[in-house]
């Protein structure tokens, strides 16, 4: 058995920006969650920016009840153990695998404590890491920079990165400045985009358990000592971007439970919010990112691939190496379970095992019940192929008979509500709205139709 024991920092995959010029994909994605900076210059903004703070404040307190995958208190105590991050391996995520396969993973792959963990092997443990990598980077460069328009705090952004704020008219503490918190005031984030606990009038507490089966409840996961977000700006959600990594990775690699991989990365994201630490929107942009990265990845754009990233190794070729992963990976998973992949899948007796129970879940995310900013988009159909054509490589790296032309038109057609406060008519706001739930359903329903075919 291959065992690496690594040293995971913590803070770096939450809060610390890799200081330096923007790159190629800091700046896309940047551009892409701009439009958050000028949802104060409408009224359909500032209905979103109200009802942002609602919705995350009555999901938090339970007055606002949704479909969760388990009963509220259940739900909170989840939310408690999701607060750490297991970025080295995804332990924490693979219950979406399924009772079996979910072990299998863990005999190979888990958290010795809080720094030191194993890895599954050597190419799963690469392909995690540069992926972990690439979507972290993306996501800490915008944290400060809707914050307070630097990359850290205080070194301001490249000129490239200062325009996009000046294209659109945009500014940066949109969440400070709305909700009575802004930059640098008692109670407030230092240097921007305060987060919930900071400014909703209640935050209700969660006590148990933690990941490490240790006493514990949110607030020492928000204001420290175990974790402090206290000067950490909100948006968008470093967690929930790893969490739908994760996950989406994890489909990928085991697509024979591809909709309950993307119902866990649902829950995770939701989870943030549960915690009082992140708003809807903050969820919604780290969801819309990981997404983003994730189909560039899949699809070997070469801005993705063959970069030196902190934490990582180098992987020119992202498609061979996610299938050297998935050959390793589908052989241990096989080997532990006694079966093949698609017979052990079907063994779960977890929270994930009522597909309705997934999809309701999941369905409660989508928008979070926002209202359109976008009316122009609302109730169109977007080409998802058009706008952003690597899109469809999220469903054809799990099911490699869909071509790409049926892959895209399956994303289309399942696509959720449009018009969001990301969906304004750019390749990353189709991100905002792609339903990966319905269209993993659609997909391996296809597949499975060409099989039977005579």
């Amino acid at each position: 058995m291959l065992k690496r024991i690594l040293l995971l920092a913590v803070s770096i995959t939450l809060v610390s920006p890799e200081v330096g010029a923007q790159t190629v994909t800091n700046i896309a994605v940047l551009k892409g969650l701009a439009p958050l900076t000028i949802l104060k210059k409408s009224y359909a903004g500032e209905a979103a920016l109200a009802s942002n703070f609602t919705v995350t404040g009555g999901i938090q307190t339970g007055s606002v009840r949704q479909s969760t995958l388990l009963p509220f208190a259940d739900q909170q105590q989840q939310a408690l153990r999701d607060a750490f991050i297991t970025s080295g391996n995804l332990a924490q995520l693979v219950d979406g695998l399924g009772t079996s396969l979910g072990s299998a993973y863990l005999a190979r792959a888990h958290y010795a404590d809080r720094q030191y963990f194993t890895s599954i092997s050597s190419a799963v443990a690469d392909l995690i890491a540069y992926t972990n990598a690439t979507t972290r980077d993306d996501s800490n460069s915008a944290k400060f920079f809707f914050a307070n328009g630097t990359t850290d705090g205080k070194q301001a952004v490249s000129e490239e990165a200062a325009q996009i704020f000046k294209v659109i008219g945009g500014s940066s503490d949109t969440f400070g400045r709305t909700y009575g918190r802004p930059a640098g005031n008692p109670g407030s984030d230092a240097y921007g985009n305060s987060r919930p606990f900071q400014t909703e009038p209640q935050i209700v507490p969660i006590v148990g358990p933690d990941y490490f089966n240790a006493p514990a409840d949110n607030i020492v996961y928000n204001r420290g000592p175990i974790m402090n977000l206290i000067d950490s700006p909100s948006f968008p959600s470093g967690h929930t971007t790893y969490g739908y990594m994760g996950s989406i990775l994890l489909a990928v690699l085991v697509p024979e439970r591809y909709q309950q991989m993307i119902a866990r990365g649902a829950e995770y994201g939701n989870d943030r919010i549960l915690m009082g630490a992140h708003y809807a929107m903050d969820v919604l942009g780290g969801r819309t990112l990981a997404t983003y990265d994730l189909a560039h990845l899949l699809a070997n754009d070469p801005a993705y691939v063959g970069r030196t990233l902190k934490g990582a190794p180098v992987i020119g070729d992202y498609q061979a190496s996610l299938k050297t992963a998935r050959a390793e990976l589908t052989a241990i998973l096989q080997s532990a379970c006694g079966d093949s992949v698609a017979t052990c899948a079907k063994h779960d007796v977890s929270r994930l095992n009522d597909p309705a129970t997934n999809e309701a879940s999941y369905l409660a995310t989508q928008t979070y019940g926002l209202p359109v900013v976008y009316p122009q988009n609302a109730g169109k159909v977007e080409d998802v192929g058009k706008i952003a054509p690597e899109a469809g490589y999220l469903l054809t790296a799990a099911f490699p008979s869909l071509t790409l032309e049926e892959a895209d038109k399956i994303l289309t057609e399942t696509q959720g509500p449009g018009g969001g406060f990301l969906d304004d008519g750019s390749a990353f706001g189709v991100y905002s709205r792609l339903n990966l739930y319905a269209a993993g359903a659609r997909a391996a329903q296809l597949v499975k139709e060409k099989i039977d075919r005579p």
